[in-house]
């Protein structure tokens, strides 16, 4: 072997180990170790396999220079050919060189194909008979990771001299194998970080189904918030006129904005059941309208015996008893109204006026019930407190409680040691309940204190919340109207002034509602009558 040589092939490894070590497609990684060996062993042909679950060998990349043939790998041709079983009926498959190999942990060198009996290179010669080929010298080398398990296998057809086909000498047989250990070294760690990746992936998903199925009332909403976000994105970087007309994320990019999307309600698995869940006024593990309507039910009987009584008394002592008997019907009558009223007040649906709260407490102090020989009132302070709530159905401490949860993501996300191309996650998903005029929470950010990804997210919590229709305190609304409150909640500056008319000029919101939101949902929507919202040609840019 020349000094010559042996330069040129050090020098031809350290480039390919360069490549290799900066190489993060897998499929890219296997073709660059096939390509690498066939130059160094100025061989005509080559295919580079890798091992699946199945323990068969899967053709990554073909290539023949004298067939003119290369498939797989980048090529954008596919390989016709099946996987090749590594054992048949338990046994190693010795009809296929390459099996044989894996499975016996050999390298095999083959000077002449039709000329060596301790092989069985039937294959390879029904291969020659319909391509008119003829394989000669064969190299088939096992890879192995750094645990020694089998990862795949490469195998070159022959070596070439000028014009002659030449065996692969040993000195090549030692380079070769060199290669194929450095190459399955980058191998295995693309597959690793690969691998964590996609963990890392899952356990995102995890958090968010696990916070999903934890209410009904919610669900969904942690997988279709990071899908929109991404809609949003690809919308925005499509914007070709106004301030973010030069705004792009690149892949990286938008992987961290991905991740942000899936965590961006971690939180919320701190978040008590019975406020997250809270579809009454009155509701904790259960719905305590129950109660009350057995209370008035009580006060009642107790009404209804008490007026019996005082009327049989009343006959006793042959006194005229007709108010009673007028009186009864309608206090009961009153106490179904009152009834009534505070069933209707523990849904929560509309705005409370101060009367109707006034109301709520007259109710719970116009009578008493006797409950196990103990005197009570209608209503608890609790209750009055709760059935009061003057819109929704939180009191301002569940509220508190629920808001919360952006506090408890904050600190489970910082508390995470985020490798530097996910740095931004957590600044990402914190910022979907602030708004841009700085009266959002939990950190109070105006719009010039967030970045553009995290104003994002924002678009899409808030377009989710409005089109869902599995919430317990809102009936479905329309396209058109979800688009008409954003729209006024951009006049408010609560939301991205920019971000709100790329969302509507590149149509994310239809995109999204054929995706995810019910046919009966989807109207007629004019973008003119979208408060705040002009159209491109009709605005100005400082």
């Amino acid at each position: 072997m020349s000094t010559d040589f042996s330069q040129s092939a050090l020098d031809h490894l350290i480039n390919i180990g360069v490549e290799l070590s900066t190489e993060q497609d897998t499929t890219k990684l296997l073709e660059h170790i096939l390509v690498s060996a066939k130059e160094l062993s100025n061989a005509d042909g080559g295919t580079i396999y890798s091992i699946t679950e199945q323990k068969t060998l899967k053709f990554e990349t073909l290539m023949n220079d004298t067939l003119g043939m290369y498939m797989g790998g980048t090529s954008g041709t596919n390989i016709p050919f099946p996987d090749i079983p590594m054992y048949i009926d338990g046994e190693p498959n010795h009809n296929a060189l390459v099996a044989y190999a894996v499975v016996s942990d050999t390298v095999i060198n083959i000077e002449d194909a039709y000329n060596t009996g301790d092989y069985d290179m039937s294959g390879a010669r029904n291969m020659d008979e319909k391509t008119g080929y003829r394989t000669k010298s064969v190299l088939t080398i096992p890879m192995k990771n750094h645990e020694q398990e089998m990862i795949g296998v490469i195998q070159l057809i022959n070596a070439q001299d000028g014009d002659n086909i030449i065996g692969f000498e040993p000195h090549l047989e030692h380079i070769i194998r060199s290669l194929v250990s450095m190459a399955a070294v980058a191998l295995t760690n693309r597959q690793l970080i690969d691998g964590m990746e996609e963990l890392f992936q899952s356990l995102t998903r995890l958090i968010a189904r696990a916070i999903d199925e934890k209410s009904p009332y919610t669900g969904g909403h942690c997988n279709r918030v990071p899908e929109l976000t991404m809609m949003v994105a690809e919308g925005v970087c499509r914007q070709n006129v106004g301030p973010l007309a030069d705004f792009y994320l690149d892949e990286k990019d938008k992987y961290e904005l991905s991740v942000a999307g899936w965590l961006h309600d971690c939180g919320k698995i701190a978040t008590p059941e019975y406020v997250m869940d809270k579809a009454t006024k009155l509701e904790t593990i259960y719905d305590r309208i129950g109660l009350v309507e057995c209370r008035i039910e009580l006060a009642k009987n107790e009404i209804l015996v008490a007026h019996q009584a005082k009327i049989i008394d009343g006959l006793k002592n042959g006194l005229d008893v007709t108010e009673l008997e007028q009186n009864l019907p309608a206090i009961l009558s009153e106490l179904d109204d009152d009834r009534e009223f505070l069933c209707k007040a523990n849904i929560g649906g509309e705005f409370m006026r101060p009367d109707d709260q006034q109301r709520v407490s007259d109710i719970a102090a116009k009578h008493t019930v006797t409950i196990g020989g103990v005197r009570q009132p209608l209503l608890t302070e609790n209750e009055i407190y709760n059935l009061a709530i003057a819109k929704g159905t939180l009191t301002p401490e569940e509220r508190e409680i629920i808001n919360n949860h952006m506090v408890v993501t904050i600190d489970m996300l910082e508390s995470l040691p985020f490798p530097k191309h996910l740095r931004n996650v957590t600044e990402y998903a914190a910022g979907h309940h602030e708004k841009m005029d700085g009266t959002g929470y939990p950190r109070k950010l105006k719009r010039d204190e967030m970045s553009v990804p995290a104003r994002m997210m924002a678009i899409a919590d808030i377009f989710e919340a409005l089109t869902a229709a599995d919430r317990p305190y809102k009936e479905p609304k329309k396209l058109s109207e979800c688009l008409r409150i954003m729209g006024f909640m951009k006049l408010d500056q609560h939301i991205d002034p920019d971000l709100f008319d790329a969302f509507v000029d590149q149509e994310v919101y239809l995109d999204y509602a054929y995706q995810f939101i019910s046919k009966e949902q989807i109207d007629e929507v004019d973008v003119t009558k979208i408060p705040g919202y002009v159209l491109p040609k009709d605005r100005e840019y400082s």
